[in-house]
């Protein structure tokens, strides 16, 4: 997914993007990454996005979004079913990065896999709350899929996605009961491929 930026963005000495990804454990919905070079002097509060409230969020992407260069990278739930959710995983993130349309010094990855990329690049646990580019790479990936979800449960109410997102709660299990698999639903995971064996 191509995506722009503003074109007074200052020129930053080292181009060191962080990517992150949203969506690996959810039952529905595609897997998200996206991919930040902050703007040179930098975003204040930036964190985990799971440790931000939803107001913080929506004011730190906007942000984002107006002072950095950035991309976010999508993959399907039919190439989650495909390839797997890891490989699927890091297609998000590659074409995060190449929505970038630059060639980054390093690249510094949430977690402890990576990508066969030709970029150098680095895996680092635990690295959304520890560097500020990953961190915006978290809340712009989180951002970005939750409203996928948000749409999507306009059209399957029952299954709750605009709340849990694609999760497995009691809610979405109950409604995949009684109501099926969705187009949305990756029949890979063991929840919706076992109602395929009932």
């Amino acid at each position: 997914m191509r995506t722009g930026f503003e074109t007074r963005l200052a020129v930053v000495a080292d181009m060191i993007v962080g990517v992150d990804e949203a969506g690996r454990g959810p039952l529905a919905g595609p897997v998200v990454a996206a991919a930040v070079l902050l703007c040179e002097e930098g975003i204040a509060g930036l964190d985990d996005s799971k440790k931000l409230s939803a107001k913080r969020r929506i004011a730190l992407e906007a942000e984002i979004r107006a002072r950095c260069r950035w991309g976010i990278g999508e993959a399907s739930v039919a190439e989650i079913d495909s390839v797997n959710i890891l490989q699927a995983t890091f297609l998000a993130m590659t074409r995060a990065v190449e929505a970038l349309e630059i060639d980054p010094d390093e690249i510094l990855v949430d977690g402890n896999r990576l990508p066969r990329w030709r970029y150098k690049a680095r895996a680092i646990v635990g690295g959304d709350a520890l560097h500020p580019c990953i961190s915006a790479a978290s809340i712009l990936a989180k951002q970005h899929r939750d409203r996928l979800m948000i749409a999507a449960a306009r059209d399957y109410p029952a299954f709750g996605w605009e709340s849990n997102m694609g999760y497995g709660t009691a809610q979405h299990l109950a409604a995949l009961r009684q109501y099926g698999p969705t187009p949305h639903h990756r029949f890979s995971f063991a929840p919706v491929a076992q109602l395929q064996l009932v």
